[in-house]
Formats: C-alpha cells, structure tokens, sequence
C-alpha cells in the first residue's frame, strides 16, 4: 500500500481507506472494547439509567452468546478461552424501548441474527441481521454490502435503510419510517470474512479478489435460503454502496452462474443496484477534477495541473488489467495522488458530503453511542470473549489492495443481456464515488442497448411532487442523480432512497404519480 501524504494524514491511509463505513455503530463498539477500562466514575446517574438501557438493548440481541450455538458445519476449538460461534437458529431478537408506540410491536415482526458456516472454507463464520418486511413476506428479499473493503454493514442498518434509527442523546431508537424493510425482506452481511462479527481462526479464508469474496457470499446465500426455504421463490436483489460497485457486479456473476448450472438451491436474482459505487476505476479517477472544477472545489489553474496526473494513472489500470495483482497495487498508488492533490487543496472539506465540513477523522459525529459503548459493562453483556469485534478491518482491506484497481463493469453486460436489471444511483454532493464518473462509466459501458440508453432523455425523478433527481433508462439499465444527497443517498434523502428501490424493484421507477412503497408501519 502506498504512504499517505501529509495532508491525509486524517483519513488514516487515504481518503477511500474505509470509505465512511468507520462510522458505524460497529466502530463505536471496536472502540468501546479497547477503552472498556474508563472509570465509571465518569458517567452521572442520568447517563447511568441510560448506559442500563443500552447494556440491557445489547443483552437483548445476544450476537455472542458464552458457549457455541447449534454450529453447523463447523466446531468448538476445545478452548474455552476462545470464542466459536456458529449458526445461531432462527434468534431472534428484540430492541428494548423502542419509541413511537402507535407503531407495530417489534415482536410482530420477524428479526434474526447469526452466522453461517461458509462449505467452502477452513473455519469462516458469516454474520448477518435479517428482518422480514414490515409489509408482505411475499416482497422481495434484498441483501445489503457495505464497502471498505473490509466495513460492516451496521451502519447502513442503524444509520440509513433499516428498520431502526438512532436518536440524538443517548442510545434510543426510532422506527424508521422510511427502511427499506418497509418494501422488502432484507439482509444485512459483515463480508467479507474478518469484516464486522464475521470471523474464522484460519488465515487461508481471507479473500485478496473478487473470486474469493463472490464464491463465499453465494455459499453464505445457499445456506440462508436452505434455512429460510419459505424465502426461495420471491425475487432477489442485491444492493450496497462504496466498495460495493466492486463486490455487487461479481457477486451477481456468480449467483447468475450458479443459477445457469443448476448449483445448488436456484435464487431468483432479478436486480443490481449501486449507490455511489467505484466500479471503474479507469474511469472514475479521470472525473475527479471535472467534477471539483464543476463544483468550484479547484481553479482551472488546479484543474490543468492536476490533469497531468491522469495519464499515468489510466497507463497504470490498463498494466493492472494485463499483468494482475502487483500491477494493481502500483496503479492505486498513481490513482491515488489524483485525489490526494485536490483534497490539498480543499482543506477540512467532508469528501462524502461536499456541502460539509469534515470535523474529527471520520467527518461525521456519533460521539452520542460511544459514551454507552465504551463501558467495560457493555462489553461484557456482549459476551465477546477475546474475540474482537473490528467495523473496518485493516487486515481486510490490505488483502484486497490489489482488487481495487480492477475494472468490476466488465461482468455486468451479460447480465444486462440476460435480463438482469442495473440502477446505480449516486447523490449529488458525494466526491469520493461522485455522480459524474458513475455516469461516465454507465453510459461507457458496451451492450446491446447502449446507443438506445445514450439517447434516451433524462427526466425528473419525482417523490410526493418534488423533483428529488435526474433519471435516465433503458431497458434494464437506470442511473439516477439523486439531488440534495452525499454518499449515503438513504441517510441524506431517506424518503426519496425508499421510492427510489421500491419503484426499481416493481418496474416502474419513471412513474411519478404516487407514493409506491407501504404507507403503514
């Protein structure tokens, strides 16, 4: 991996190292186990009641609990010291406290958690969240991927499209009036293996491409729908964001694949969908000055001078296609100054929200959680062990380096060809995945189709009779601008995001007379 610039510095590594995936809840806990020691003494008898709340929340949820659960596929290590969850069956779990008391209970509703033993590998145990839909269990199912490479998916599931939101002050929860489980059954993976709880004690099941990360998310599937069989015949979408316009375009290939040779139970994959998504790279770096010009972030002067960065990088990308790995890893390190010139110039600007100013090393606040998190109480209601829980695993990432690079939009026009629906969807005011090299690359992309997508008009996405993006659509292609939105479209535009997949999902995303998504809660 190439050294940092100094003005990066607070991005760790550089500014895609873990996209904004550092954010979530899950980071807040990887904190609170390596401080549980602050003193209590610190925390007001207010806080207390709440830390209780909090403690008895975590308690409720029981993601790890003291001694092996029903594995399946897999075993203890005979050391008690040490940590072996397995497939936790149908746990189901429940959020204390929940406000909004008009709304369902959440015991009316289907919520689990677990792992699964992945056939393929040593010892690797996949964690999910799943929760049935808040409207028809006949809706279909959607898997959720964070990026990173190597970041949970909690954050998406407590800061954007689950069920479940996360108040000011305090650990207290919200129904979210607009999660996605309002349209679909969905799920939530830690993946690849080493991400979030997702774990194995065998170093072989760390995946460094695309291959290895697909193959162990279609074994996770097979065992998901063999458990949740009454789920197998409803229509199946995959979704994410960030690093995920990497994982999602593979993963399908190999769901595609699977289907085309009978492997295993058939899923009924009918969608792709990419939320602000580095996908190619040759592409998107070369957009990362016009859209900085474009939004007055640099001078012309800065704009030129930077430009002459670009060439080597896209000399850089083709090698990596030809020669593999090592070649990968040196053009990330080329790519890389394009970005880092223009955030030396840009200061203290939030890189996923450009309308923001970056306070703190992940530029956004959740400080609320980490009072509660930090406790050594809540750790041990966790039951962890010695396992640690990491939301964006360096050891993850650092095996994946060579990945990046990679051009992941080539896997994508078989499936297009084959009837497979694509929406990449980007906010307008992200600069790290901007809009502008998501649509370069979408209208780059050769397929039958390509000339009538090229020509198609762009018209106005509307929700509840506001112009929420731009929308251009062909056949089974779609790219949408989503207005007044940075990186994370469902967290900015929460309202517009629903409509947005629950539209794609039916067919029918132009319309714009109505409200398609459940009305009730």
């Amino acid at each position: 991996m190439a050294s940092p610039s100094p003005t990066l510095t607070k991005i760790i590594s550089h500014p895609f190292f873990f996209f904004l995936f550092f954010f979530s809840c899950s980071t807040i806990l990887s904190y609170a186990i390596r401080t549980s020691s602050s003193p209590s003494s610190s925390i007001n008898s207010n806080d207390l009641h709440h830390l209780s709340r909090a403690e008895r929340l975590i308690r409720s949820l029981n993601l790890f609990p003291t001694k092996p659960v029903n594995i399946i596929g897999g075993g203890g290590s005979g050391d008690d010291d040490v940590f072996v969850p397995g497939k936790i069956v149908e746990k189901n779990f429940s959020f204390l406290s929940l406000s909004n008391s008009d709304h369902p209970s959440i015991h009316d509703l289907g919520h689990h958690a677990g792992y699964y033993s992945l056939v393929h590998t040593k010892a690797a145990r996949m964690f999910y969240f799943f929760f049935e839909s808040r409207n028809n269990k006949d809706d279909p199912v959607v898997i959720w991927l964070t990026g990173g490479p190597g970041c949970s998916s909690e954050l998406a599931l407590f800061y954007e499209n689950g069920p479940f939101t996360i108040t000011r002050n305090y650990l207290s929860l919200l129904w979210n009036d607009y999660g996605w489980d309002k349209a679909s059954n969905i799920l939530f993976v830690d993946q690849p293996t080493g991400t979030g709880f997702s774990y194995s004690s065998d170093d072989s099941d760390i995946r460094h491409d695309e291959n290895g990360v697909s193959n162990d998310l279609y074994d996770f599937l097979q065992a998901f729908f063999k458990e949740h069989s009454e789920f197998v015949n409803n229509d199946f979408y995959i979704t994410g964001e960030s690093y995920a316009g990497h994982y999602i375009p593979a993963f399908a290939s190999r769901v595609h694949q699977g289907n085309k040779n009978q492997e295993g139970i058939h899923i009924n994959l009918k969608g792709i969908a990419i939320g602000n998504g580095l996908t190619n790279p040759g592409i998107q770096y070369r957009a990362y000055t016009d859209y900085a010009l474009h939004n007055k972030l640099i001078t012309k002067d800065d704009h030129q001078t930077i430009n002459k960065l670009v060439p080597p990088c896209e000399q850089a990308i083709q090698t990596c296609a030809k020669e593999g790995e090592k070649a990968c890893v040196t053009a990330k390190g080329k790519c890389e100054s394009i970005f880092d010139s223009i955030l030396s110039i840009t200061g203290n600007i939030n890189y996923y929200d450009i309308r923001k100013k970056c306070y703190g090393e992940m530029c956004y606040d959740f400080s609320d959680m980490e009072r509660f998190l930090r406790e050594g109480k809540v750790r041990e209601a966790l039951g962890v062990g010695k396992l640690e829980f990491v939301s964006c695993s360096r050891r993850v990432y650092d095996a994946m380096n060579g990945d990046w690079m990679k051009n992941l939009e080539v896997d994508i026009p078989n499936l297009l060809e084959d009837g497979i629906r694509l929406l990449v969807y980007a906010g307008e005011k992200d600069l790290i995945c901007n809009w502008l090299g998501n649509s370069r690359w979408v209208h780059a992309m050769k397929w039958s189709g390509q000339e009538q997508f090229r020509a198609s008009p762009t018209i106005q996405f509307v929700v509840n009779g506001s112009h929420a993006g731009s929308l251009k659509s062909y056949g089974p292609l779609a790219f949408l601008k989503v207005n007044e939105a940075g990186h994370m479209v469902p967290m900015d535009q929460p309202e517009a995001a629903l409509e947005m997949i629950t539209r794609w999902m039916k067919g029918i995303l132009t319309v714009t007379t109505q409200t398609h998504y459940a009305s009730h809660n």
